[in-house]
């Protein structure tokens, strides 16, 4: 069977980004982790890219539990970004923004996101 593969971007809710600064970072997320998986994990990067390149956003409540999520993504072995913004609209230079996570598979992503809810 083959695995359907996705992103995550888990973003700050604590931020309270306006919707079109949240969707640039979210995008930055995307790119970042595109990037490197075409580089890094070409079959997973192919099978996301032939399955519709799946992203899922999510929040969190603030930087400690982004932080929280981030470690049980590399406990699992999956590759994130780690989205600091340059600080030139709504936020001071050097905030983190926003977490991406994968392309991995659903399930891999689900285990550790599932219960955080859709942004």
């Amino acid at each position: 069977m083959v695995s359907e593969f996705k992103m995550i971007i888990v973003v700050r809710k604590d931020l309270d980004l306006g919707k079109g600064k949240m969707a640039a970072q979210v995008a930055h997320a995307a790119v970042s982790l595109a990037l490197h998986s075409m580089k890094n994990e070409k079959r997973i990067f192919r099978e996301w890219l032939d399955q519709g390149q799946k992203k899922v956003v999510v929040r969190v409540d603030d930087l400690k539990q982004l932080y929280a999520v981030k470690e049980k993504f590399e406990a699992a072995g999956i590759g994130t970004s780690l989205i600091t913004d340059a600080g030139l609209t709504q936020v001071p230079p050097g905030t983190v923004t926003c977490l991406g996570a994968g392309p991995a598979a659903s399930e891999d992503l689900d285990a550790i996101t599932g219960e955080l809810s859709l942004y």
